[in-house]
């Protein structure tokens, strides 16, 4: 489909999975098949399923322990808001994290100017999931000027943060009984295997 063939009031669907769309006309969708998420990825719209448990869960428990963070930490208020499922805009897509974090700005944000301090992913199975995780989000979530990365992985059992560092990308691999603390919260601390052991537990029903 080309690009002027994409109707003004398109309602998207797996259908539609393929078409090409620019960055203005991805954001002017307001109608969708709640069954899929959606992404604009080098201009061409992809259609994936709604995450599994064994993500939408840990991520549940991952906002619910920043949000606790926020409200009972002396230094909570570093923490502005953490969303679930936002889009991130790069130059030519729209990429959809699991969740976002913004830290520092004594703020709401504006979704659509204020760039997420944090992105989190928790990959999914598949090679292609994962590259697009470990290389393909990495690279454009720097670009935009994300401040550090989250690659949550349950399969490889670890925490990876890329931090946007202005020498290059800087990695810190959390292992399964690792913590992760970050100084854009300060006081936050984030043990990985409570957030493994939730996975596992929806792994293990399947």
């Amino acid at each position: 489909m080309s690009l002027t063939s994409v109707p003004p009031k398109l309602v998207l669907g797996l259908e539609h999975a393929g078409i090409l769309m620019t960055p203005e006309e991805f954001d002017d969708i307001e109608e969708y098949d709640e069954e899929y998420c959606y992404e604009l990825v080098h201009g061409v719209l992809v259609v994936t399923p709604i995450p599994l448990a064994q993500e939408t869960d840990p991520n549940e428990e991952l906002g619910y322990l920043l949000r606790r963070y926020k409200g009972e930490h002396p230094d909570g208020a570093a923490l502005d808001v953490t969303l679930p499922q936002q889009y991130i805009p790069t130059r030519t897509s729209r990429r959809l994290a699991d969740r976002v974090i913004w830290a520092g700005l004594g703020r709401l944000p504006n979704l659509r100017q204020d760039v997420p301090t944090v992105a989190v992913e928790f990959v999914s199975a598949g090679r292609r999931n994962r590259e697009r995780d470990y290389t393909d989000k990495r690279q454009e979530y720097m670009e935009v000027g994300v401040v550090e990365y989250w690659i949550i992985d349950r399969f490889a059992r670890r925490l990876t943060v890329v931090r946007n560092d202005p020498a290059g990308p800087q990695e810190v691999i959390v292992p399964e009984d690792g913590t992760y603390r970050t100084p854009l919260l300060p006081g936050f601390e984030l043990a990985l295997a409570p957030l493994l052991a939730v996975a596992d537990q929806w792994a293990a029903q399947r």
